[in-house]
């Protein structure tokens, strides 16, 4: 890891109670993953203001316990290492993401790993953890992930080794993806400061407020922690 990415690092997922109250601080690959078009801005932002009823279940625990397993692999067929690390972005401190490895190339250049496991064999990467995956290249900088996941059967490994595959940056994704958030943040925003979002270009500048109700406002939204 480099020194320039080290100093982005906001908490540790090792520490989980300060690592929720990070990530409640900002959007992260998980929120994204579930923006899928403007049509989702609502949904992710009750989820992100109320919370998931979802705490878990055999499929994610059974993730949880093969992750090192495979994480070690990792680290030891590509050299990227496991990382519990939440990091943000350079411009948008409220750009988060929490990568399950992290290293660097032969040439210095960032790598990320992405570790899931399934029950079902792909055929393709689903589009949701590929969001994810050119979430944490936006928020890191990185080129390319590693994807690499481990199919099973009754929660026994169906092969010997997990299967993976590079995925490249793509701009033109992260750009949309960057575009959803912003407009994420703007629904949270204004929803917890009371005022009505804009809809049109052409609607009325707001009226005026005093600086006292200003920083009223602020502190309200800096409950969700997603003050500008």
């Amino acid at each position: 890891m480099t020194p320039e990415l080290q100093s982005r690092i906001l908490a540790d997922s090792r520490d989980r109670v300060g690592w929720l109250r990070a990530r409640a601080r900002g959007i992260t690959a998980t929120d994204v993953a579930n923006l899928t078009s403007d049509k989702a801005i609502t949904r992710v932002a009750d989820q992100k203001l109320m919370g998931s009823r979802f705490s878990g279940n055999s499929y994610t625990d059974h993730g949880r316990r093969r992750e090192p397993e495979i994480a070690a692999w990792v680290a030891a067929t590509h050299g990227i290492q496991p990382s519990s690390a939440l990091f943000h972005a350079v411009v948008e401190r409220r750009h988060l993401a929490t990568p399950d490895g992290v290293g660097l190339d032969a040439h210095g250049r960032l790598r990320l790993a992405e570790i899931k496991t399934t029950n079902k064999p792909f055929r393709s990467i689903p589009r949701t953890y590929l969001r994810q995956v050119w979430w944490q290249q936006h928020v890191t900088g990185a080129e390319r992930t590693l994807f690499v996941w481990e199919e099973h059967r009754d929660f026994q490994p169906v092969h010997d080794e997990p299967k993976s595959m590079w995925i490249d940056r793509d701009e033109r994704e992260i750009g949309q993806l960057v575009r959803l958030a912003t407009a994420l943040i703007d629904e949270l925003y204004h929803r917890t400061t009371g005022n009505a979002r804009p809809v049109a270009p052409e609607a009325p500048a707001p009226v005026p407020v005093s600086n006292r109700e200003r920083l009223r406002e602020r502190d309200i939204f800096r409950a969700l922690a997603l003050s500008d």
